[in-house]
């Protein structure tokens, strides 16, 4: 291996990093806050990139659809236990009003506009702000009918959960897209010399977008009210209802976070490599490898673990190409091993 070849494989695997780091972040925040191994987070990668490509092939994307039938189910759930709840009528007819202006009427406007206005003549901002609009409130939705009545069960349960809509949003994601990958068009076609070293301006569009998101992302956590509610509602769930932090907000603004997080991935790989209907999951797993290696804890080390993971990767593409997946995965074991003996036991809440 010369040197040029090794700043290729290196710019690769920065890439690829960035993406998974990103990936690492959501289901650290996930985690932390909710205490869900958030498995789908891949379909969201998935979603991003193909109901991106559906507006490019000039199609409505079927994402759309869902998000209308989330909805639906959502405010279905949450009305009756508002009528079980027993409020007096004029609580109640509120408080329906509000869930039918949440989960009815701003899932029909997102389904009309993206009927109207998605093509593949319109323009590149437009198309991915539509793909975000559709996208990003599954995340809360499916927090609120999958996980929110089970909040308080064990790790496992939620992980059982997690591996079942996984498994649902796989299947849905078959339905609407078929098994032919997609492919969208680049943000940029320039490239830029570096030391002798071709750059994509896709590739600086991927690092960027990343180091801005997770710029962005320290600044809520440490500057706004909700981050710091959400920081503290992962350090004692317990101790931040106590003080009246709400927790099922925090979870529903973790999802969101996450949801928006892995559709912006999508957007972010679709012009580099082929996406399926299943490749979000195996991307998915790459992000929570980094996760792994920070324990599921610290952001820090979990973007530093995915970017070891994306290096790890785009080597052993050139070394053994056949075995890279299995490289990459076995990284986990070394970890769990050190962690296992060096951490002590604690009791869930």
């Amino acid at each position: 291996m010369d040197i040029t070849t090794a700043a290729l494989l290196a710019q690769d695997g920065i890439t690829s990093g960035a993406v998974y780091g990103l990936l690492a972040l959501a289901l650290v925040l996930v985690f932390s806050v909710t205490r869900v191994i958030f498995l789908p987070q891949g379909e969201f990668v998935a979603y991003g990139a193909l109901t991106l490509a559906a507006m490019q092939a000039g199609h409505a994307p079927q994402t759309s659809w869902l998000l209308l039938g989330l909805g639906v189910l959502t405010f279905a759930f949450d009305t009756w236990l508002v009528l079980r709840s027993g409020e007096g009528h004029p609580a109640a007819a509120r408080r329906i009003g509000v869930l039918a202006l949440k989960y009815l009427l701003f899932p029909v406007a997102v389904h009309l506009c993206v009927q109207s206005f998605a093509s593949a003549q319109t323009p590149m901002l437009l198309q991915v702000a539509l793909t975000m609009l559709v996208v990003v409130p599954m995340g809360p939705m499916l927090y609120r009918v999958a996980y929110q009545p089970l909040a308080e069960s064990s790790v496992l349960v939620l992980l059982i959960v997690s591996v079942g809509v996984h498994f649902a949003l796989g299947g849905l994601g078959l339905v609407m897209f078929g098994a032919e990958g997609s492919r969208t068009t680049a943000f940029s076609e320039a490239f830029f010399e570096l030391g002798g070293l071709n750059v994509s301006g896709q590739s600086l569009w991927v690092v960027g977008v990343a180091v801005a998101l997770i710029v962005g992302l320290f600044g809520y956590f440490e500057r706004t009210i909700s981050g710091k509610a959400l920081r503290a509602t992962a350090v004692n769930r317990l101790g931040a209802r106590l003080v009246g932090i709400g927790t099922v907000q925090a979870g529903r603004l973790s999802f969101t976070l996450a949801a928006a997080i892995g559709a912006l991935c999508g957007v972010l790989i679709a012009p580099l490599t082929t996406v399926y209907y299943e490749s979000g999951f195996l991307i998915g797993l790459k992000g929570f490898v980094g996760a792994i290696v920070g324990g599921l804890v610290s952001y820090p080390l979990a973007a530093a673990g995915a970017l070891l993971v994306g290096l790890l990767e785009s080597y052993s593409s050139f070394w053994a190409s056949a075995y890279k997946e299995v490289i990459v995965f076995t990284l986990i074991i070394p970890v769990l091993l050190w962690r296992s003996m060096v951490s002590k036991p604690a009791e869930e809440e």
